[in-house]
């Protein structure tokens, strides 16, 4: 019978992002070496590889960093009841016993909704610690009037979102208006309160990596407790260069102000075999305390009918057809 060793704990926390006065002296220094994060990006899946009992160990590791997300205009509450039993059990329990990981709680790390649909998942999630999080601010697009944006972001932290997944306007940074988009950024974590704020980028929108870099740097500024790449309605979502450049700005926040700030991909990333890569170059870039979930998430709703099913072939040596592993 298959197992893995024990799931090294979560650790203790951090305390959160507090931001810090714009430094446009900071965004004038910042330069993307466009050919050399691209070979990075490209040769990292033949250099680095995890088999065996270690992948298995990571993709369970990745089921706790996953946002199980339901954004399509035909959620119901039958759907996000759906989500919200799965995200309280993402793997069958035959699997986990099989793994020796039967003792082990283990959830996913939020379930991401619609404002409309935050009650019922609170109502979901009843007796666990998923907490909820609401895309926000005129999501996905984020050109809604600004008070409107601001009070979406109240009304949900008040019907019980733990997390709000906020949208920047891109248009901040297609004309380098950093000033604009530090406000913004800044008054949307003040409405946020207690709730954990991630500053969605629309990376596919912004056009260049040196524009990412510098939106990446002033969302920390501004207070984001996460940089996250994609609404998942953009054209282009997250890549591994994109993650590459991101994840480089947070170790630069990192040692300029001594605080940590999550990251978070989303859109396109569908199977095991892509989560791996983002977690290896997460754990080459920042270390192992960003593949835990209070620092790393995975915006997916079909990665984990995949990671699922790549758990059953370890313990059993045979993959099963995809029906088998809904994910809700």
């Amino acid at each position: 019978m298959a197992s893995i060793s024990p799931l090294k704990p979560a650790p203790e926390g951090h305390a959160r992002n507090p931001g810090m006065p714009l430094d446009l002296d900071v965004l004038d220094r910042v330069r993307v070496n466009l050919s050399a994060v691209e070979r990075r990006a490209a040769t990292l899946p033949g250099r680095r590889t995890v088999k065996k009992a270690y992948q298995a160990a990571w993709l369970l590791k990745a089921v706790t960093c996953i946002d199980l997300t339901t954004l399509s205009g035909d959620d119901t509450p039958g759907r996000v009841k759906r989500l919200c039993a799965k995200a309280a059990q993402p793997v069958r329990s035959d699997i986990l016993e099989a793994m020796g990981m039967a003792d082990r709680a283990i959830t996913t790390g939020a379930v991401c909704v619609y404002h409309s649909m935050v009650e019922t998942a609170v109502e979901g999630l009843k007796g666990t610690n998923i907490p909820v999080a609401a895309v926000s601010t005129g999501f996905p697009a984020g050109l809604s009037p600004f008070d409107l944006r601001v009070k979406e972001i109240e009304a949900s932290v008040a019907t019980g979102a733990n997390e709000i997944d906020i949208v920047i306007t891109r248009g901040h940074v297609l004309t380098g208006n950093w000033q604009a988009l530090y406000d913004e950024v800044k008054t949307f974590r003040a409405a946020c309160g207690d709730a954990h704020m991630k500053a969605i980028l629309g990376t596919g929108d912004i056009a260049t990596l040196r524009n990412v870099a510098k939106a990446s740097m002033v969302a920390m500024m501004a207070g984001a407790d996460f940089i996250k790449t994609s609404t998942g309605k953009e054209s282009v979502n997250a890549t591994l260069p994109v993650t590459l450049v991101m994840l480089r700005m947070i170790r630069e926040y990192l040692e300029m102000t001594g605080h940590k700030v999550g990251y978070k991909p989303a859109g396109g990333i569908s199977t095991a075999k892509d989560v791996l890569n983002y977690q290896i170059m997460i754990k080459e870039e920042l270390g192992s305390d960003w593949l835990e979930p209070d620092l790393f998430r995975i915006g997916a709703s079909s990665l984990l009918g995949d990671i699922e099913r790549q758990l059953e072939h370890f313990v059993t040596g045979r993959y099963s057809a995809d029906f088998r592993h809904p994910m809700a």
